[in-house]
């Protein structure tokens, strides 16, 4: 069974940063795309990054592209999301998704195959 398990989350000023973790089990990470997607309150899920299976390829959403950064570490079985700079807006609970077998960019969250629970980024003014 596949789990992707998110860590890292939690509560910090504007200006702060955070790294995020996924880490997954019953399954290498060769050969997935994975992302990053984030649910704020009342909204809809919203794609954040994503990076191949090589780490040749990333692609961020707009919003969060010179202030975060998509990494995996195959050898780990993990991938990272780093945050910088956060605002208010990036409050949201975080999640990974891993899209197997895939060697292109997803950006589409009904394309990926496995999703974590989530961790919670609160980002205060």
């Amino acid at each position: 069974q596949v789990q992707l398990v998110e860590s890292g989350g939690g509560s910090v000023q504007a200006g702060g940063s955070l790294r995020l973790s996924c880490a997954t089990s019953g399954r290498t990470l060769t050969s997935a795309t994975m992302g990053w997607f984030r649910r704020a309150p009342g909204e809809e899920r919203e794609f954040v990054a994503a990076i191949t299976w090589n780490g040749v390829s990333t692609y961020y959403a707009d919003s969060v592209k010179g202030r975060f950064t998509i990494s995996r570490d195959n050898a780990k079985n993990t991938v990272y999301l780093q945050m910088n700079s956060l605002k208010p807006e990036d409050t949201a609970v975080y999640i990974c998704a891993a899209d197997w077998p895939a060697d292109t960019i997803v950006i589409f969250p009904g394309e990926y195959d496995y999703w974590g629970q989530g961790t919670q980024v609160t980002v205060s003014s």
